[in-house]
Order: structure tokens, then C-alpha cells, then sequence
């Protein structure tokens, strides 16, 4: 019995399966490393010799899908933006501007016109402010109004998405990366299991017949085989099917919710975030009027602040430098815009409800819909990762035969060398 385990030929033939597994495995991981690795282009005479993850290099096309499948299944625009109540987006900005207004006034006056503010009296400088600091609450409602009467102006939706995916080129991957995260880990264990079996039905056919080509021709097979398998058992079917006591149905339509979650929480973690609309609203579309419904409200404010002292500031003044002054104050509000939206953020993501709203639509989608979210942009290039992994397996087929079955190669190649 011992010299059965200690007999070279029996290692050579418990190493195909064994080689057979690392051959699934190896084939399954690299192809996914290819699906989304490198970002870039990397190597000469592109697009010919060289690589580019193939949702990196179908980003454009990509993002369209995204677009389309956030805009026309899952988000309606109006509806989202809708939630937004004016009153209570009113309630939280107030404060904020209130503050800047009161910190502008003494800003702009000791920057253009030190010697006359320090020289009024400090019960002077404070009503000055307090009156300014009054009249925030008019300035946001003059922009909350224009909001509200401009909502479907206000945010450009498919812009936004759009943006935020060729900003962060990485995005596109944590997308698929992280909604498919289990349904990846199977593929690579597949690759395992799926090879050690083809490997056991290729030890039994060497036994009968050892022909040289066999282990080339079945690590192509095994490459080939295990990629295409896997792909399949995650897409495929997309409804359950009973066979005999088993209930069999595609890992993706499986875990339905649990991916839906995924996406979810992904799209308002980094793609329609607070931030993300708040910048909208500052540099999208609407930004240029509402810098200068801003600038107009301050106008109007610094006139009624100062409007008891007007002669006075006037005559100091003159009224070149007093409508410069009121345009930088214009000027300065607008730039302190961010800080005072920078507080709605946590009411955004309140009233907007992106995480919940996604989760549950896409819970809801029919298997096929659902299908559709990720799998088309890629589809067309899946034949690229079998086709790898076929020649990867070829190639350590090869191997095989150079090294563990050397006999086998001499006995037929060696008159060549």
C-alpha cells in the first residue's frame, strides 16, 4: 500500500484534477480582474496590445445605461424633487444666513471703509447688523419662492449622474463590484469546484487513453467551461424552476432585495448625495439666477438697514462707493452661498428619501427589468472573459504536459528538439 502512495505515477495522475480546480479558479479570477482592471489603458498600439477593464472601457456607454435605468424605471424627477417643502427647507436656511448676513456687514465695511465704521458707535454697528441680520428671513423666502416655481429647473438630473460617474472613474466598478459582490466570490469558488470535476472525468479518460493533446485540450476546455458556467448559473433562470427537490433559479434574481439594498444605499452615498445637490443648485442651471435674486435681495437689504442713516453714509460715502458697497455685499453673499446650503444637506437627504426610494422600486422589478439594470452594458463582452479563460487553461494545460507528464511530451516532441 505504501508504494502506491509513494509511486510517481500516482501523483501524476492525482495532480490533473488538482491542476484541473487551480485551472477554474485562476481562469474565473483573472476574468473577473479583467472585467473591471485596469482603469486605464495599459500597454502599445491601443486598442491591439494591450488591456482595458471592460467597464472602465465602456464607460460611456455605461453611464448611459445608468442614466436611463435611474430616469426612465426607477426615479421620477418631479416626484423626488416634489418632496422637497418649501416652508421647512425656509425654517432650516434661515438661521444660517442670518449669520453670514451679520458677519458680511462687518466684513465688507472694515474692508472698504475702516476709518467711518470705527468711527460709529457701537450701538450704531450693532443695529446696522441686527437690521440685516433681520431682513435673511426675506432673502431666503425671495429664493425659496423662485425655488419652488422653478423646481423642475432647479436640478438636472441625468447631469448630475453623469458627473458624478466621470469624476470618479472608479464608481462605475463599486457599482457592479459591490452589488454583485456575491455572485463574483461564486464565480471565482465555481472555477474551483467545476474544474476538480472536469479534472476527475480527465484523470478517468487518461487512465484509458493517454493521448498527449489531452491535457492541452482539456485546460481550454476547463477554461472555457467554468467562465461560461458561471456566468450562466448567476443569470440563469431568471424565475425559479423545480428539478426534482432542488428549487433552482440565477444567483443575481436570488439575492433581488439584498442587491436592491446595495445599489440603493450606493447611488445616494455617492452619486445623488446632499452635496450633489446642493452644488446643483449652486453651479447648475439655476446658479445664475439665484446669484442674482441674491444680489438684488442684498441690495434692497443694505438700503432699508442703513435707510434711517442714508444722508449721513451718503455724504460720507458718496454714491459710488455706497452702490459699491451694496454690490460687494451682493457679491459676498453669493459667495457665502455654499456655507448657508451647506446646512440643508441633512433636510435633503430627509425629504428626498434616494436610498428608500431606489431599494424598494428595485425590488420590485420583474427579473427581466431587473436583468436589465447591469448585465447588457457588459453582455456583449462576456465572450472576452470565456475566451480568456480558454487560453489561459490551453496554456496550463501546456504546462502540464511539459512538466508533470514530461514522459509523455519527450515520447512525442522530443525528435523535434
Amino acid at each position: 500500500m505504501d508504494a502506491f502512495w509513494f509511486s510517481a505515477t500516482v501523483w501524476k495522475y492525482i495532480s490533473i484534477p488538482v491542476f484541473s480546480a487551480l485551472v477554474g479558479y485562476v481562469t474565473n479570477v483573472v476574468a473577473l480582474k479583467m472585467m473591471f482592471y485596469p482603469l486605464e489603458f495599459r500597454g502599445v498600439c491601443r486598442p491591439y496590445l494591450g488591456w482595458q477593464g471592460i467597464v472602465p472601457r465602456k464607460a460611456s456607454k455605461m453611464t448611459g445605461v445608468a442614466v436611463d435605468t435611474l430616469t426612465d424605471s426607477l426615479i421620477d424627477e418631479d416626484e423626488i424633487f416634489g418632496r422637497i417643502d418649501a416652508d421647512a427647507l425656509a425654517a432650516v436656511l434661515e438661521g444660517p444666513m442670518r449669520r453670514e448676513t451679520g458677519l458680511i456687514a462687518e466684513q465688507i465695511m472694515q474692508e472698504q471703509h475702516p476709518a467711518l465704521w470705527a468711527r460709529l458707535p457701537t450701538a450704531v454697528r450693532d443695529e446696522i447688523k441686527r437690521r440685516l441680520r433681520a431682513r435673511a428671513q426675506h432673502i431666503v423666502a425671495a429664493v425659496n419662492a423662485d425655488m419652488r416655481a422653478n423646481l423642475s429647473y432647479l436640478f438636472d438630473l441625468d447631469g448630475m449622474i453623469v458627473k458624478a460617474l466621470v469624476r470618479d472613474k472608479s464608481l462605475l466598478n463599486d457599482i457592479f463590484l459591490q452589488t454583485g459582490h456575491r455572485e463574483f466570490k461564486f464565480i471565482a469558488r465555481s472555477g474551483l469546484v467545476l474544474g476538480g470535476l472536469f479534472g476527475l472525468i480527465q484523470m478517468l479518460i487518461w487512465l484509458a487513453f493517454d493521448g498527449w493533446w489531452l491535457l492541452p485540450v482539456f485546460g481550454l476546455i476547463v477554461g472555457f467551461a467554468t467562465n461560461w458556467l458561471a456566468l450562466k448559473m448567476i443569470f440563469a433562470p431568471r424565475r425559479p424552476v423545480r428539478i426534482g427537490p432542488w428549487r433552482v433559479q440565477g444567483l443575481f434574481f436570488r439575492r433581488q432585495n439584498e442587491v436592491a439594498e446595495d445599489y440603493g444605499r450606493l447611488v445616494a452615498e455617492r452619486v445623488l448625495t446632499p452635496r450633489a445637490l446642493v452644488d446643483e443648485i449652486l453651479y447648475g442651471p439655476y446658479a445664475d439666477k439665484l446669484n442674482a435674486i441674491v444680489r438684488h435681495e442684498v441690495a434692497t437689504a443694505v438700503d432699508e438697514a442703513l435707510s434711517r442713516m442714508r444722508p449721513l453714509i451718503g455724504w460720507a460715502l458718496g454714491e459710488a462707493d455706497y452702490a459699491a458697497l451694496k454690490t460687494r455685499a451682493g457679491e459676498e453673499t453669493v459667495a457665502r452661498m455654499p456655507r448657508v446650503l451647506a446646512d440643508a444637506e441633512p433636510y435633503f437627504q430627509r425629504a428626498l428619501r434616494i436610498r428608500e426610494t431606489l431599494t424598494e422600486r428595485l425590488s420590485a422589478l420583474n427579473p427581466r427589468a431587473f436583468e436589465a439594470m447591469l448585465r447588457p452594458a457588459f453582455e456583449e463582452d462576456e465572450w472576452i472573459l470565456v475566451a480568456v479563460g480558454a487560453a489561459l487553461g490551453l496554456a496550463v494545460g501546456w504546462f502540464q504536459l511539459v512538466v508533470v507528464f514530461s514522459d509523455v511530451f519527450v515520447a512525442r516532441f522530443g525528435a523535434l528538439f
